[in-house]
């Protein structure tokens, strides 16, 4: 009995430095090798360009002037600058980042309001007609837009602003992620994943950093990528910047799954309670 109990004893070290989560499996974009850089020592920018797929929806903003004839010609919703007071983005109950799990998706005004890209992949201008969107870029339908505008009216009178509501994405994680987990909207150019994480908080222990699953909305379908937080090559990923509509899910730990890895108290207390466990079952067993 007494040799079972210095094995155990010899075993419950062995047992808390296996199961704890080490720096390397928290800290983000940890020096590698593998990682490129310019000639000038910079980490050059691969943001993917976004492409419009369908069910997409747009806002459509014609700035003209408030009596030209534009103003009078295209409707109050896709006018700015008109005598009517324009149609403004007022973002619904779960449309910002900083709200989460209301179960409400989406923005109500932008919905009701917003150009949408039908199942053929077009979208309906008042005063234009229909003008292919899917597999385009933002850029490249405004200036189609702004060249139809052109031929109606005085060129120079009239500027098309074409948008989605932001970058929109989903972040699902576990129970002890329910403050990030949640519809996120971020009002930028472009957002990085480190930037998302930094906005909703960051990520606490139990989260795998190094299995990160993405499922990115294309024109073609929906892709799927996994990337590495811990590794600073990171940052070459397409994936490390966020794009609409973009799925983000993260993985706990199978060592937080089993009671192992949240911080060394736990774990220490875990261990003493599988060695206790097993002493009592023996020594039951011993007396049968």
């Amino acid at each position: 009995m007494k040799n079972y109990k210095y094995l155990l004893l010899l075993l419950l070290p062995f047992l808390i430095i296996t199961s704890c989560i080490t720096t390397k499996d928290v800290r983000y974009m940890q020096p590698n090798e593998n990682l490129v850089i310019n000639e000038e020592g910079l980490v050059p920018y691969n943001v993917p360009v976004y492409r419009i797929t369908k069910n997409d929806i747009l806002n459509l903003n014609i700035v003209t002037t408030p009596k030209g004839d534009a103003a009078q010609f295209y409707s109050a919703l896709n006018t700015s600058g008109s005598s009517v007071a324009p149609t403004t983005n007022a973002t619904a109950t779960g449309g910002r980042g900083t709200v989460s799990g209301s179960g409400v998706g989406g923005n109500a005004v932008f919905y009701f309001n917003g150009l949408k890209v039908d199942s053929k992949g077009d979208i309906n201008v008042f005063g234009i007609g229909y003008i292919k969107a899917e597999g385009r870029t933002i850029e490249e339908v405004s200036q189609e837009i702004q060249q139809k505008v052109n031929e109606n009216f005085q060129e120079g009178k009239s500027e098309v602003r074409l948008n989605t509501d932001g970058i929109t994405y989903y972040i699902l994680g576990d129970v002890e992620t329910t403050g990030v987990t949640g519809e996120k909207v971020a009002h930028k150019n472009t957002l990085t994943i480190t930037e998302a994480l930094a906005i909703n908080g960051g990520l606490n222990r139990t989260i795998d950093r190094k299995n990160i699953v993405i499922h990115r909305k294309l024109p073609e379908g929906i892709k799927i990528a996994r990337i590495d937080l811990t590794r600073e090559d990171v940052m070459n990923s397409p994936y490390y910047y966020v794009q609409n509509g973009d799925e983000i899910y993260f993985n706990t730990r199978a060592k937080s799954l089993n009671g192992f890895g949240k911080d060394p108290i736990q774990t220490l207390t875990t261990g003493v309670s599988v060695i206790t466990t097993a002493l009592s079952i023996y020594l039951l067993l011993k007396n049968l």
